[in-house]
This record gives structure tokens, sequence and C-alpha cells, in this order.
């Protein structure tokens, strides 16, 4: 279920990026993917909340995610020239806090489409480079 939904988001993303191009602030291309993936019949939560608890105690200082799709599949994006590790631990930060096994890491300030795009999964030792 989730590789069907990432596929739908890596699809929409795409759209996105041909229609925007690059250059533009993240909140834009995250108002801009909901309004796709929306057009799509796809369910989208913008700005999650994500509670950070410390020895049972939550945090106010929590993180939000830009985007869930179907309460499945977290989407981080970036407009970045280029990403940087943290921006792949970021994201597995959130699945991990969250529940979530998958997650997209979408750069639209990458040179191209392709370089922008990297699929996260919760438990692999490699998922946040």
């Amino acid at each position: 279920m989730e590789n069907k939904l990432a596929k739908q988001v890596v699809d929409a993303a795409y759209r996105v990026h041909l229609e925007l191009g690059p250059g533009l602030l993240e909140g834009v291309y995250e108002a801009a993917l909901a309004a796709e993936l929306g057009s799509r019949g796809l369910r989208v939560a913008r700005q999650v909340p994500v509670e950070v608890r410390y020895r049972g105690t939550p945090l106010a200082e929590g993180f939000r995610m830009d985007l869930l799709v179907e309460d499945r599949v977290v989407v981080e994006l970036k407009s970045v020239e280029v990403l940087a590790p943290i921006h792949g631990k970021q994201l597995l930060t959130y699945l991990r806090l969250g529940g979530y096994h998958l997650g997209l890491l979408v750069n639209f300030g990458a040179p191209t489409f392709r370089e922008g795009v990297r699929r996260v999964v919760c438990g692999l030792p490699d998922a946040g480079g």
C-alpha cells in the first residue's frame, strides 16, 4: 500500500516540478503538492505535529511533518541546491517518532527532479544518508 502511495506522490511532485520549476519557497511547493495529491483523490494533511516525549513528558518543542498522505506516507519537502545528511535524518526521526514506515524526501531545488527525490524507510541502517 505504501509503495503505491509513494509512486503517486512522486508522480504528483514531478507534475508540480514541471509546472512551477525551481527557486520557490518550500511552502509554495507544499501547497501545490497537497493540491495535486488532493485532486487525485488522496487524503493529505499539512504541517502535522509530531510529538516528542522526554521521560514520558510531552515537550512543546515538537516537530511538524510537511505532508502526511493517507495517514501512511510522510513527505518532507526542501527547496535547496543540495540535500544535506541532516535532511534524511530529520525525515527518519519523523518516521520513528510517528510510527511510520515510509517517507519521501523531495527537494525541488535539485538540478534535476530525479536527483531531488529520496525514499527513506524506517529501520534501515542507511536510511538517513
